[in-house]
């Protein structure tokens, strides 16, 4: 009886983190288009990183942005205040609307 209900909460809870990881995903997928973007970002009023991911940028609740850096290729990580424009696709369609994630006013 006892490795039953082991093997229930064992089961119970791998569905549930499944289930959250998925839904995780699905949300930074509306958020962040899967499109090339320039990218600049602030610390302190000062400007730590200007340039441009090759795709799909992620951003997480702890305010950090990562994509993979077009001019060396490298997965990069972000801290900081950070804008992101997103370029547009080959296909001629019109940029996505800018989206800023707690950046500093204009």
């Amino acid at each position: 009886m006892k490795r039953l209900l082991a093997i229930t909460v064992l089961a119970g809870l791998a569905l549930g983190t499944a289930g959250c990881t998925d839904s995780e995903r699905a949300s930074q997928a509306t958020k962040w288009g899967d499109q090339a973007a320039d990218i600049t970002c602030w610390s302190y009023g000062e400007q730590t990183y200007s340039g441009r991911s090759t795709g799909k940028i992620e951003y997480d609740e702890g305010g950090r942005v990562s994509f993979v850096d077009a001019a060396n290729g490298r997965y990069t990580t972000i801290e900081g205040d950070c804008r992101m424009v997103y370029l547009v696709d080959d296909d001629g369609a019109p940029p996505a609307p800018a989206q800023t994630a707690t950046g500093p006013a204009a």
